[in-house]
């Protein structure tokens, strides 16, 4: 479409043309829309020289439009209240919306929130549709590309500027093993004792960027991870189920992120074993959205939903409250 002819095009006269093709009239059209009748002349002047024709010509019963008026007069309306309804506030009804959104939940987050989150939804927006990924290489170009609506995942160092964060929860990493696995109920533990069993590792992109709170702030601060990456695992993958049913039916250990395996099908068969020391380790896991979609009423409603679903989790599971978490470890926010 070569729209270089539109750029000459002022909307006021649209409107104006739509008063005189109603009231064939000048002076009738000019009251309607609140202008001098000079001024409503000046303006049918211009409409002329628009269409290079004279739209209504002149009987002494008023004004009669020309064949191209008419023809005009049967678009016009449907334009103008097109633009009307383009510039118009958005009206969403969550019950109603048809649309889908694309997120990013790392794969051990995904395993808790996308479940009750999907069932919220069939209550509260019906037909909603969701597309999710587990990992990709570069979260945050994709939210501001509009490639992805929001990211779920452990907080980064930092952020640009046009990001915005909202925490959804503070963990520590465990040791999974299965139950009945020979370290289990030791509580003299030692790295030298953990390094005789095998290891499952769970591939996360961008773990170098991961934030730590307390003790440490990054991995190379953290005697866990250095001790971790000194070990050759039997297994890497970046397929939670995989790693977790490695675990579950051998002697394989799996320092994992924090899963809320409380409501997993495989926490009756999971354990988490005693670290060595006494190193504390806190993640944040944050969402993050990009700036872009601040004034989007139906990205507002998701994102409201997705905390409705933290908050359901809390409460279902006796859970601090973050304010009291923040407090507690004396977190920033």
């Amino acid at each position: 479409m070569d729209i270089r002819e539109l750029g000459r095009l002022d909307m006021n006269l649209l409107v104006a043309l739509e008063a005189l093709l109603e009231e064939c009239n000048v002076s009738k059209a000019a009251e309607r829309l609140f202008v001098t009748q000079s001024a409503m002349s000046k303006t049918l002047s211009r409409l002329r020289d628009l269409f290079d024709d004279p739209l209504f010509i002149r009987k002494s019963t008023g004004m009669v439009p020309t064949p191209r008026a008419q023809r005009l007069a049967e678009h016009l309306p449907q334009v103008l209240l097109a633009v009307q309804t383009m510039i118009q506030p958005v009206e969403f009804d969550p019950l109603t919306y048809d649309g889908e959104f694309e997120l990013m939940v790392q794969g051990h987050m995904g395993v808790w929130i996308l479940p009750l989150l999907l069932q919220r939804l069939r209550e509260t927006a019906p037909l909603i549709r969701l597309r999710t990924l587990a990992v990709c290489e570069k979260p945050l170009q994709m939210l501001a590309a509009g490639e992805l609506d929001f990211v779920l995942h452990a907080e980064h160092k930092s952020y640009p500027p046009d990001y915005c964060l909202a925490t959804l929860g503070y963990a520590q990493p465990v040791l999974l093993a299965r139950k009945g696995h020979p370290l289990e109920g030791r509580q003299d533990l030692t790295w030298d004792m953990l390094v005789q069993y095998p290891h499952v590792r769970l591939i996360i992109p961008e773990f170098a960027d991961i934030q730590f709170q307390g003790q440490v702030e990054s991995v190379a601060d953290s005697e866990f991870f250095q001790r971790e990456s000194e070990v050759v695992p039997h297994l890497q993958t970046d397929h939670l189920y995989t790693a977790l049913r490695v675990v579950v039916t051998s002697d394989y250990l799996f320092p994992a992120p924090p899963l809320f395996m409380e409501q997993d099908e495989l926490a009756g068969e999971l354990i988490e074993l005693s670290l060595p020391g006494d190193e504390e380790i806190t993640l944040t896991y944050v969402m993050v959205s990009h700036e872009r979609i601040r004034h989007s009423a139906a990205h507002e409603f998701m994102r409201g939903e997705i905390l409705g679903i933290i908050e359901h989790f809390r409460h279902k599971y006796g859970l601090p409250s973050l304010e009291n978490l923040r407090a507690r470890r004396n977190l920033p926010y």
